[in-house]
């Protein structure tokens, strides 16, 4: 790609250029943030921005430790300053005469190669471009962050008839592998493709909900978890996203769309209205489809006008409906008199009607409708995947004979195409209506670091969990290798266990794994399929499997599993070929300490890595607490008090402190400054084996067993104690936190031995497991493991 972007520039302190900025700091991506000038302080509007997004939840920032890296600017006395950036982005409020006038303003200043990219979320680019010269408007481009823009995977790119090609390449390049997005390619339509959609299912909610009469309870019970979609259902979400930003999104379509089809559908519904002219905006606001009254949850009821108790439930009746295939699926549900089940119906024609109809003006192809839709809007599946899984024929045949029934929302009939095909998307590709074939998504060198990459119903797309060659695979485990590009030289290990536990089918298939790596290949990678949905890494050790071996022979029965698990972990550690864990979602106890065992980790963004033991009455047993004790010693100069470091290590444990990225993760000690950070989730895997074959072509060798280093012995562990002591006498910690945390502080600290006294491993492993079976015996600890047990919360006794 001949054009680098290295630095960016924000114009526009708001809600979404703010965080813009903070997401381009997440990603080591120098960038400028602009706003107008004050008096006095000329930067005072994005200096308040980003002190703002330091508290702002969910967090912007990985580590809000770096709000600081954000260079801040004013449009009078920094302009300058835009010569030195690759991309411009313009996220100003959406007004277009405001959007023009600060275009004529910051033209002049802009490099010669800088792309120069508009967040509109609706308005038309083409107005937004009028009176550019020839040179500017190739280099003009729309980019559309979904909010907030460091959770949210999906960017919409829109093009105009003079941008050229490679400015949408090196950005679509960018977008993707350094801000780690799923990029969606749109038309210059309002709303795009993601919104276009996404608030037209909403408006169909609305709709028929007050057709049917449901409550916004009942309707997010059956639009959440149960459809593969956000647990929040529909009114929830739009408490959280603002109603005011769901209002403005209506409006967009009202004005921009008069010859819309559905366009009677366009208005903002009254009760959206009303709920705004109160000033009840959702979460933001304290209130809006809900409201919360001391801990009870209250929900609005459009026919009083007044909150009333939410918790209204699907009946069972459309339960089993929904837990059918989806040809039987939907034919239950059309067939059924049941309100909800004729609620979901509803919504899902007039969906499917409306995507046929505007698929040609809005998209290239389905795919990009259905990425718009997953990426955007949190659903497992697009709705064109649905409509194919359903019975495409079938399905066309229903939503015609209800458009000629007068059932759906507009009379406009289903275009001739839908007849002419047989799926939305295939091996050859997905149907493009305004090209009137099959077209295949677009190729990039950026989407060869993805082995798999987003793939839609019956693409033809691998499947994570059986794709490669499979080396050795039982119910515990899959160890294989991808193929091709000198990926088969390295060999993955995925779990198979229930949020990817580790027992003892894990641990025998590790052993396996990494006799095999030694043997045959250049190194190990740790990596979990389910991470690329957002699931877990691990979950820590499966204590459920260590209960048998307790209830027969007591804490000592223990000790075996124990030692089986800090045994492989540490041939992790000592293999002869680089093992790597490749993070991602959720790496708590058993699963940390596999993770710092290994020669080096790889880490989406979003990984939360802790050492939560405490929570459930246990120490970290599996090497997690000599670990600790070690990088304590690591990071103390030699014959230097190891107290600090080892107090900073010693709180996360204590405290349960789980990383809330994996910047932050870094901080409290779980990764290493050189451990890489990957931001787009598809490439984490790929990031894991490249890092494997390069510590292996750099003549990679383990650490030597048998090392020594200092530990800080009983006075150390006399000063903690007095500290938690003082959090006990102030009621911030129960008299058992007081006791764990103690004997965690005894383990890290060596034991009652002198300070600066040498231990090793093998001796600090040792006392892990003697504390481990004394505090799997108290009652207390074994209360709160079964609270755990059995889906309870954590339980403070």
């Amino acid at each position: 790609m001949s054009i680098s972007i290295r630095k960016v520039a924000v114009l526009g302190a708001g809600v979404m250029g703010a965080q813009i900025a903070a997401h381009c700091i997440n990603a080591r991506v120098p960038v400028v943030l602009f706003d107008l000038p004050t008096e006095g302080r000329p930067n005072a509007i994005a200096e308040k921005a980003v002190a703002g997004l330091v508290k702002l939840k969910p967090a912007p920032f990985g580590d809000a430790g770096e709000a600081g890296l954000i260079e801040l600017a004013n449009y009078d006395s920094d302009l300058g300053k835009l010569a030195g950036c690759d991309l411009v982005i313009e996220a100003i409020a959406e007004r277009l005469d405001w959007k023009r006038a600060l275009y004529e303003k910051v033209a002049p200043h802009l490099a010669p190669h800088a792309i120069f990219a508009t967040n509109t979320s609706g308005l038309p680019l083409a107005q937004l471009s009028e009176g550019f010269d020839a040179e500017l408007a190739r280099r003009f481009v729309g980019v559309h962050f979904f909010n907030p823009p460091r959770y949210m995977h999906l960017a919409e790119l829109i093009a105009l008839p003079a941008t050229e090609p490679d400015i949408l390449d090196a950005l679509e390049t960018f977008l993707t592998h350094t801000l780690g997005k799923g990029v969606v390619h749109a038309k210059d339509t309002p709303n795009f493709v993601g919104n276009r959609v996404g608030v037209f299912s909403i408006l169909s909610a609305f709709h028929h909900a007050a057709r049917l009469g449901l409550g916004y309870d009942v309707i997010d019970d059956l639009t959440g978890s149960k459809l593969g979609r956000a647990k929040s259902g529909t009114f929830r979400t739009a408490d959280v996203v603002g109603l005011d930003t769901l209002a403005h999104v209506i409006a967009t379509m009202e004005r921009g769309l008069p010859d819309d089809p559905f366009r009677a559908h366009f208005g903002t519904p009254a009760v959206l209205r009303a709920l705004i002219d109160k000033g009840a905006l959702g979460q933001k606001t304290g209130a809006g489809f809900y409201r919360k009254d001391g801990k009870a949850i209250l929900r609005l009821d459009p026919a009083k006008g007044e909150y009333v108790p939410a918790g209204g439930k699907a009946d069972e009746i459309v339960g089993r409906m929904l837990k059918k295939p989806a040809p039987e699926r939907f034919r239950l549900l059309r067939e059924s008199s049941n309100p909800q089940a004729q609620f979901l119906w509803s919504v899902f024609r007039d969906v499917w009607h409306y995507i046929a109809v505007h698929l040609g003006d809005i998209a290239r192809s389905a795919r990009e409708i259905d990425l718009a839709i997953r990426f955007g809007f949190g659903w497992t599946e697009g709705p064109f995947e649905t409509w194919q899984n359903a019975g495409w024929k079938q399905i066309a045949g229903w939503i015609a004979e209800d458009i000629a029934a007068g059932k759906a929302m507009s009379d406009t009939p289903l275009p001739a195409w839908v007849n002419e095909i047989d799926a939305a998307h295939g091996p050859e590709g997905s149907w493009s209506a305004s090209e009137g074939r099959y077209v295949r998504p677009r190729e990039l060198p950026v989407y060869e670091r993805q082995i798999f990459r987003a793939s839609l119903a019956g693409d033809g797309g691998a499947d994570p969990r059986t794709a490669g060659t499979t080396v050795f695979e039982d119910d515990a485990i899959r160890l294989w290798h991808a193929d091709g590009a000198g990926r088969d030289e390295v060999l993955i290990a995925s779990f198979k266990t229930k949020m990817n536990t580790i027992g003892p089918g894990v641990i025998a298939g590790l052993h396996k794994g990494i006799e095999l790596a030694e043997a045959n290949y250049k190194g190990l990678v740790i990596w979990q399929p389910a991470s690329l949905s957002g699931g877990p890494f691990s979950a820590g050790a499966d204590l459920q499997a260590m209960l048998p071996a307790f209830m027969a022979k007591g804490p000592a029965g223990i000790e075996p599993a124990q030692k089986a698990l800090q045994d492989v972990f540490l041939r992790l550690r000592y293999a002869s070929v680089p093992t790597v864990a490749a993070l991602a979602g959720i790496v708590l106890g058993g699963g940390c300490e596999l993770a710092v065992h290994c020669a080096k980790r790889v880490a989406h963004l979003e990984s939360y890595v802790g050492l939560v033991e405490i929570g459930v009455g246990l120490l970290p047993g599996g090497g997690g607490s000599t670990y600790l004790a070690r990088r304590a010693a690591e990071l103390t100069p030699e014959g230097g008090d190891l107290l600090p470091a080892l107090k900073t290590l010693f709180t996360n444990v204590a405290m349960a402190n789980v990383g809330t990225s994996a910047l932050e993760s870094r901080r409290y000690g779980y990764l290493l400054p050189d451990d890489p950070v990957v931001l787009n989730i598809h490439e984490l895997l790929s990031a894991a084996i490249e890092t494997a074959r390069g510590l292996h072509g750099a003549g990679y060798r383990p650490p030597l067993p048998g090392r020594t280093f200092a530990v800080a012995g009983r006075s150390a562990i006399a000063t903690i104690r007095a500290q938690l002591a003082n959090l006990r006498d102030g009621g911030l910690i129960t008299a058992y936190d007081e006791q764990l945390a103690s004997t965690i502080a005894e383990v890290m600290c060596g034991g009652q031995v002198e300070a600066g006294s040498i231990a090793d491993e093998a001796t600090l492993l040792a006392l892990e497991r003697k504390h481990f079976g004394r505090l799997l015996g108290n009652p207390k600890t074994q209360e709160r493991i079964m609270s755990l047990l059995n889906g309870g919360k954590p339980v403070r006794n």
